[in-house]
C-alpha cells in the first residue's frame, strides 16, 4: 500500500477582512478555511497550467477590493 503524502504547513498572514470573507465563503461551500484556501490555490494552479497564464494578467495592478 502506498504511503500517504504529508501536506506541507505554510504560515499565512491575512487581513481580518479577507479572513472573514474566506470564512464566510468556506462556510457556504461546507469547507474549513484551510480547505477553502487550498481549493482556491488549486483552482488557480489548474487555470495557469491550462492556458499558461496567471489567473489574471492584471492581478498585480492593485485593483481595489472591498475586503
Amino acid at each position: 500500500m502506498a504511503e500517504k503524502e504529508e501536506k506541507k504547513q505554510v504560515p499565512l498572514r491575512l487581513s481580518p477582512k479577507l479572513y472573514a470573507q474566506l470564512a464566510a465563503w468556506a462556510e457556504d461551500d461546507f469547507r474549513s478555511i484551510n480547505g477553502q484556501i487550498e481549493y482556491l490555490l488549486t483552482e488557480c494552479v489548474k487555470q495557469r497550467k491550462k492556458d499558461g497564464k496567471y489567473v489574471s494578467e492584471t492581478i498585480d495592478e492593485g485593483i481595489e477590493l472591498d475586503i
